[in-house]
């Protein structure tokens, strides 16, 4: 009897287990025909770079049926960032500096998503102080100061973002032109 119910216990501890850690995986999305990433991205508003980097893909290639993680905390990564850009803190400490090539870009132009790499939605946020960066020369989530820019976060990618560019978010396309193409000083801060 005791043997009986040392099993029956184990089984039902197994049971609820499972049960628990299939519930705590409810941020995944089952690949339907005719899905993309960029689709995806869309509906969780997050970017196809964050999709690609969740679920280790190398391409935007995926297959009907396939599992992706996804997590949409687009709000708290924007309060996290107005924070961040806005705080003028002193106890910010430079851990080094950099002259770059700086242009601005803006989320109002017709065929701009709005939504930065870490998944930011720039057009709902039009305050925040975003630059793009080229993630292996500044990491994504880094603190910056930019000279005549002021407090940001480096929290967008793009094509052109190479080396010691940076582009720094505006949300005025007649002013994001009137940025025009400077060489600024960099601060990355801790």
């Amino acid at each position: 009897m005791k043997k009986f119910l040392l099993t029956f216990g184990l089984a039902g501890l197994v049971l609820l287990g499972s049960n628990h850690a299939a519930s705590a995986a409810t941020n995944t999305y089952t690949v339907k025909s005719g899905d993309s990433l960029y689709r995806i991205a869309k509906i969780y508003k997050t970017s196809v770079n964050n999709l690609k980097k969740w679920n280790h893909l190398k391409s935007n290639i995926i297959h009907p049926k396939q599992k992706l993680a996804v997590y949409s905390s687009t709000k708290s990564a924007s309060k996290k960032v107005q924070k961040a850009s806005t705080s003028k803190s002193k106890k910010s400490k430079v851990i080094r500096s950099m002259t770059v090539t700086a242009t601005a870009y803006t989320a109002s132009c017709k065929r701009c998503s709005g939504i930065t790499a870490t998944g930011l939605n720039l057009r709902k946020n039009p305050k925040l102080k975003v630059i793009s960066v080229d993630p292996r020369l500044i990491k994504l989530g880094t603190k910056v100061y930019v000279e005549g820019y002021g407090y940001a976060v480096a929290a967008d990618t793009g094509g052109a973002m190479r080396g010691k560019k940076i582009d720094v978010f505006i949300p005025s396309k007649k002013k994001a032109l009137q940025w025009g193409r400077k060489t600024v000083k960099v601060k990355i801060l801790k």
